[in-house]
């Protein structure tokens, strides 16, 4: 009995070695140590054998069911562990893969479509899209733009004013080296896009028309004012250009960006760089001038005046031609007694609120998708 006891184990141990499954071990575990297994009927029937070798049969036979059951559950842990491994391994996810299903790639955001919108238009007029820096010095922010000294913009409250690097990390210049030409400057984030129309004109001769698109900075936050915001400055420098022209432009615009059936007016205004100067309005799209929706209500866009606030603008100042300097490159310079200029800023997130209702300025740059799936 004992020969056939090592004969069982020796055929078990080889069976659950070879065990590639958890459900073919389960069933070795049933044919060696179930209830009607052969081994298990052997222990319960030690009683009924010659004392002399009850002992020696049941230590076998104990021993035998106790390795067993050991191997058994160290092949499980086995099987187990190779199983997952397989299972990770055939689910793998390749992130490179598109998704299922396909998600869409996105979608530009509103300023970046109005901004590009705006451009496409005035290059249809024959304007060209120029950028400048976001730092400028005050000279172009503020002096070549015919800004007094004591103009409230210049004030630290109402300009970010930045320190200079060379101030930050001082260096001697080297010997034959003349000094920074901005030693002597201060620098800003620029508070509009204006100082284009001097750097512009630096770099090309009459006729010019450029529109410049862009970052500008201001110290305020509210539903109508964020620190940041986006301009587009137009600037036209031709001969005999007046008011009618800048009048004719931003109708083409107007008209481009909120219905064919669009009009505009000037009022008089001031700004330093401009003269004369003029604030420009547009026919309310949403109640069609009449500034009373068709049940008789007031129109809540313009507000019952029939008009919305777009731009400023103006012919440009003949002080700012003055800052221009004459050299071949520009030849024959910008002489205001020779050519006359046309310019006005815009806001792009004011024509995007105004062409889209949006109530907040913040809705913009607080990505909400819930607002920014609308556009």
């Amino acid at each position: 009995m004992i020969e056939r006891i090592a004969e069982l184990r020796g055929q078990a141990e080889a069976e659950i070695a070879a065990a590639g499954s958890a459900e073919a071990l389960q069933e070795l575990r049933v044919r060696y140590l179930g209830r009607k297994a052969e081994l298990p009927q052997m222990l319960r029937g030690v009683a009924r054998l010659a004392p002399e070798l009850r002992g020696a049969v049941g230590k076998a036979a104990n021993q035998a069911r106790q390795a067993l059951d050991a191997l058994i559950e160290q092949r499980s842990s086995q099987l187990g562990g190779e199983e997952l491994h397989e299972r990770l391994r055939a689910d793998r996810v390749d992130v490179t893969l598109p998704g299922a299903p396909a998600q869409p790639v996105g979608r530009l955001h509103l300023l970046t479509t109005m901004r590009r919108e705006l451009e496409d238009i005035f290059l249809g007029l024959g304007f060209t899209v120029m950028e400048g820096p976001e730092i400028e010095s005050v000279h172009y922010n503020f002096d070549a733009l015919n800004h007094s000294p004591t103009h409230p913009a210049r004030a630290r409250t109402d300009t970010f004013y930045i320190a200079r690097p060379d101030l930050l990390a001082p260096s001697e210049p080297r010997p034959g080296q003349p000094p920074s030409p901005l030693a002597a400057e201060e620098l800003v984030l620029r508070t509009h896009t204006s100082p284009m129309q001097v750097r512009a004109m630096e770099a090309h001769p009459p006729p010019l028309y450029v529109v410049i698109p862009g970052r500008v900075y201001r110290p305020d936050s509210d539903a109508t004012h964020t620190p940041q915001f986006h301009q587009i400055e137009g600037l036209a420098v031709d001969e005999d250009i007046t008011l009618a022209d800048l009048k004719g432009t931003l109708l083409m615009f107007a008209r481009a960006v909120f219905g064919d059936r669009r009009d505009v007016r000037l009022r008089p205004h001031f700004f330093p760089f401009t003269e004369p100067s003029v604030e420009v309005d547009v026919s309310c799209f949403h109640c069609a001038g009449s500034g009373f929706l068709r049940d008789g209500a007031r129109c809540p866009l313009c507000k019952g005046e029939g008009w919305l606030e777009v731009l400023g603008a103006g012919e440009v100042d003949p002080n700012v031609y003055s800052h221009v300097p004459t050299s071949e490159a520009n030849a024959p310079g910008y002489d205001p007694e020779k050519v006359q200029g046309f310019a006005w800023g815009m806001g792009v997130e004011r024509i995007a609120m105004l062409k889209h209702g949006v109530p907040d300025l913040r809705l913009y740059y607080e990505n909400d998708l819930r607002f920014l799936e609308q556009f």
